[in-house]
């Protein structure tokens, strides 16, 4: 299992090598891209901003769930952070698995709690000008005294 915050470019092609093994007869690739709309208006890039320690502890307990849940073997996860253009990949989850089914619905789980779970924040850009912040769960971060 390898999951990851990135500042750079996610390389696909690295996490499928990563995690295939010779007893898969699968490997789903989701790739999550910046698209140049959202709701009627034109997107010119994407910020992503993460509370990063404890995002990759939300994504390793996520993987973990999901390995136990689904017959598959490995699986890696990167979300990246920081400025995005459109067409860039934003997250990419890799699932092997020995038959595609798991793998898909695997994959599925991943994506679904991640956006869900995970405390990562989107700011959109706007051709023309305007910024919003999207989605995201805020975290229950916990008091100390």
């Amino acid at each position: 299992m390898y999951c990851r915050i990135a500042r750079e470019p996610i390389d696909i092609t690295a996490l499928m090598e990563r995690v295939r093994s010779d007893e898969d007869g699968a490997v789903i690739v989701f790739t999550g891209v910046v698209r140049n709309h959202d709701k009627g208006r034109v997107v010119e890039r994407l910020k992503y901003e993460a509370y990063e320690a404890m995002a990759v502890a939300a994504i390793e307990r996520i993987c973990g769930d999901v390995q136990a849940s689904f017959d598959i073997g490995d699986l890696a996860v990167v979300h990246r952070v920081g400025e995005l253009a459109i067409g860039e990949a934003s997250v990419a989850i890799v699932v092997a698995a020995p038959h595609r089914d798991a793998a898909y619905r695997a994959s599925r789980e991943i994506i679904e709690r991640l956006k869900r779970e995970v405390p990562i924040w989107k700011r959109e850009r706007f051709v023309g000008g305007g910024e919003e912040w999207l989605e995201g769960v805020a975290p229950e971060i916990p008091h100390t005294k």
